[in-house]
């Protein structure tokens, strides 16, 4: 089974309000995945840690379809009827997937022994799978929606409609997505969403923020955006 055919053509650049969300849900679910795979399960401590942070992941995936179901489909909807009718369908499936997962963390939470070794393995398993369907559908998102936003909306209409997600999310929310999104950006997209935060924000709040990122970033990742930072102020 195969889902890479050719390459996307490259376009000129516009305004992506993908891409620093499906980087940030691809780098929480690689690590998620991975943690859950290494987890042992007869430390009490080190698995409910792990389910505590599979439940999260699934709590902001939840999310996630909500704030696109709620803004941008109906966004596309107006401009290209049925433009989201697939869409629609694989959230829904999505939705069911993270009901079954959730129930499956119960699961091991409740068993014990062997049994537990199995239950945790078959999580494994289904989050896996759950993964997987997901970078399919992020990179239709990224491919077939943006050429529907793209063709239907200018850049300063693109970034309206992120801008009303954003309103959305509470702060605990936004900051467990900013400290997925920055580390997974590139310096020049970590510039670009951290800059206009270091003019917009106070700058006790905005030094709090960078506080709770530094620790997720690279010391060179950390000095480049200091230095960008520093540039742009």
């Amino acid at each position: 089974m195969s889902f890479l055919r050719t390459p996307t053509p490259l376009r000129p650049p516009r305004y992506d309000m993908y891409v620093g969300i499906h980087k940030g849900l691809r780098a929480f679910m690689c690590e998620t995945l991975a943690r859950l795979g290494r987890v042992d399960t007869d430390d009490e401590a080190d698995l409910s840690e792990t389910l505590d942070g599979v439940e999260l992941l699934l709590s902001f995936c939840s999310g996630h379809l909500e704030h696109e179901n709620t803004v941008i489909h109906p966004a596309m909807e107006a401009r290209q009827p049925g433009a989201t009718e697939a869409a629609e369908k694989e959230h829904g499936e999505h939705a069911v997937s993270i009901s079954i997962l959730v129930a499956q963390v119960a699961e091991v939470r409740a068993t014990q022994s062997c049994a537990r070794v199995r239950a945790a393995l078959r999580l494994y398993r289904m989050l896996a799978l759950f993964v997987g369907e997901s970078f399919v559908h992020m990179h239709q998102e990224e491919t077939e929606h943006n050429d529907c936003l793209w063709s239907h909306y200018s850049d300063a209409e693109l970034l309206a409609i992120e801008t009303r997600i954003h309103a959305l999310l509470s702060p605990a929310e936004m900051s467990l997505a900013l400290r997925w999104m920055v580390p997974a950006m590139s310096p020049a997209e970590r510039l670009a969403l951290l800059g206009p935060l270091a003019v917009s924000l106070p700058p006790t709040v905005f030094e709090a923020l960078l506080g709770e990122l530094r620790p997720h970033l690279s010391g060179a990742d950390c000095a480049k955006l200091e230095h960008g930072l520093r540039q742009a102020a």
